[in-house]
């Protein structure tokens, strides 16, 4: 069974949230990871604060999980921040994990450092065909540098903890951690890294402005040892300030 699965950080619920729209329809993947996504409920907020509503009512994809991993205390009122999983397919099983500060208010319009902001890994468990594939979704933890440290060292072992025993697994996300880190080897001893050495960044450069992101890659796909890799490229296109990361996959 082939599918199509694209991760994206869609900045700030969908800065871009048209130029995502028309990405998505272009390529027609089957199973989509977001990081940043809002689920604001009040019609008069901008789009990119309701990209949930938004991408259920522009895109075709029936079933989804969104998970928050904080509410967002804006001026414009409270609204939910997290991950989300779009699938073609059904998903039957849902779960989340938090990496070490738990679901609570945080203001992103205030905040001047994101090194303690709520972040979570949220999972889905997708029937394809009648096989089960384990799509886990990853907002990493912040820091000024991708490098090793207790806490991102941590969310390895997390992570690790989910997926080890499980046999269809997607794992994907912005894990905000360099890939020649301790934590990304941990990850390696058990599942594929897609991109390996092949990206030299997974920044969209047009809205960064500090050199270091031009070589600094954060977005992975890993996926199970068994699960063929047909095909994987990172279009450069103006979505977000992160790149999109897509791959055909054989399961």
């Amino acid at each position: 069974m082939k599918i199509k699965f694209v991760t994206l950080n869609i900045w700030e619920g969908g800065r871009l949230i048209d130029n995502i729209v028309s990405f998505i329809k272009k390529e027609n993947p089957d199973i989509i990871a977001m990081q940043e996504v809002y689920d604001g409920k009040d019609p008069s907020f901008d789009k990119n604060f309701r990209s949930v509503e938004e991408f259920g009512k522009n895109l075709d994809y029936p079933y989804y999980f969104f998970a928050a991993a904080l509410l967002d205390t804006r001026s414009i009122g409270d609204i939910e921040k997290g991950n989300a999983i779009f699938s073609k397919f059904p998903i039957v099983e849902k779960d989340v994990a938090f990496f070490d500060i738990p679901y609570g208010k945080f203001n992103e319009e205030k905040a001047t450092s994101w090194e303690f902001e709520p972040r979570n890994m949220i999972h889905a468990g997708v029937n394809v065909k009648r096989s089960m594939i384990d799509v886990f979704n990853v907002h990493g933890i912040w820091g000024e540098n991708g490098r090793d440290n207790k806490r991102r060292l941590k969310m390895g072992n997390i992570i690790v903890e989910k997926v080890k025993n499980k046999e269809n697994v997607i794992l994907a996300g912005d894990f905000n951690i360099l890939p020649n880190t301790e934590t990304i080897q941990n990850i390696e001893k058990y599942l594929a890294n897609v991109f390996k050495n092949d990206l030299t960044s997974s920044f969209n450069m047009k809205h960064k402005d500090k050199a270091g992101y031009a070589t600094s890659v954060v977005d992975m796909i890993f996926v199970s040892h068994n699960i063929k890799v047909l095909d994987y490229y990172c279009p450069r296109v103006d979505l977000s300030d992160h790149l999109p990361l897509v791959c055909i996959l054989d399961i």
